[in-house]
């Protein structure tokens, strides 16, 4: 596989899509990524191959955006998260992935749908105010948020579900992200070598991905600095649209078995 040309043609456009969501271009982008390498190998290796790619993008976004972060939003998200990630390490054999992502999917599309319903109500004099920081519902966002990212890699969705309504600046609102999803990254590696994933093969394929990783994120943190609100959650939101539709299609098309 290290010599496969078909294998490179999937996996390099899938890294570097993953690439720019973690530089901060949205979780639409990394959702692509995982079913795309799917192509080429087992959805359960293509997973395990992308991990310590995300630790490497991880690293590179933290110190892209170490100025910038909203700790109350990180105090708030994580401990649900957390839990989330254990849950679904424990329950992993009987909960569907696919499931998952018919009902996170749903969430999405409707959420962002009424970003654009209540964008339209502003252009008529009826602006919404950001919304505070809200300990359950992020608690219980974030463990959606840890549970999608271990069974399904589709956190993104519901943590930008709690976190888009406050409204951030969005460099805030990336350090944010790239804060929390770095931890749920290192936190799942215990339970991917507790399942075997993480072997010589995945991790040498991991290796020779990374350059990718590295130049992609760059690229994805570099274009979110020049964004102004009025373009940056527009654009978030149409992200978490487009991520909801996959997610619904994927999830409807696997349970329905056509």
């Amino acid at each position: 596989m290290l010599t496969d040309p078909n294998f490179y043609a999937v996996a390099i456009p899938a890294v570097a899509l993953v690439g720019l969501s973690k530089g901060g271009l949205g979780g639409a982008f990394a959702l692509i990524g995982v079913p795309l390498l799917a192509i080429a190998v087992p959805p359960m290796q293509a997973a395990a191959i992308f991990l310590p790619i995300l630790l490497v993008m991880d690293a590179v976004a933290l110190w892209a955006w170490r100025h910038h972060n909203n700790r109350a939003t990180l105090i708030t998200m994580l401990p649900g998260a957390i839990i989330g990630i254990g849950l679904a390490w424990a329950t992993s054999s009987y909960v569907s992935a696919d499931a998952m992502r018919l009902v996170l999917g749903l969430i999405s599309v409707v959420f962002a749908l009424r970003y654009f319903v209540e964008s339209w109500a502003a252009h008529q004099g009826r602006e919404t105010a950001p919304a505070p920081e809200r300990p359950v519902s992020g608690s219980i966002w974030g463990a959606f948020s840890g549970y999608a990212s271990f069974i399904a890699h589709a956190g993104g969705p519901p943590f930008q579900i709690y976190v888009l309504p406050l409204k951030l600046d969005p460099k805030t609102y990336t350090g944010a992200s790239t804060r929390f999803f770095a931890i749920l990254n290192a936190i799942k590696v215990i339970p991917y070598f507790a399942l075997g994933e993480l072997d010589g093969t995945n991790l040498t394929l991991s290796g020779t991905l990374l350059p990718v990783a590295l130049v992609s994120t760059l690229i994805g943190a570099r274009l979110v600095r020049h964004l102004k609100p009025q373009v940056f959650y527009p654009l978030m939101y149409g992200m978490v649209l487009i991520a909801g539709g996959k997610l619904l299609y994927d999830g409807a098309r696997a349970l329905l078995g056509t």
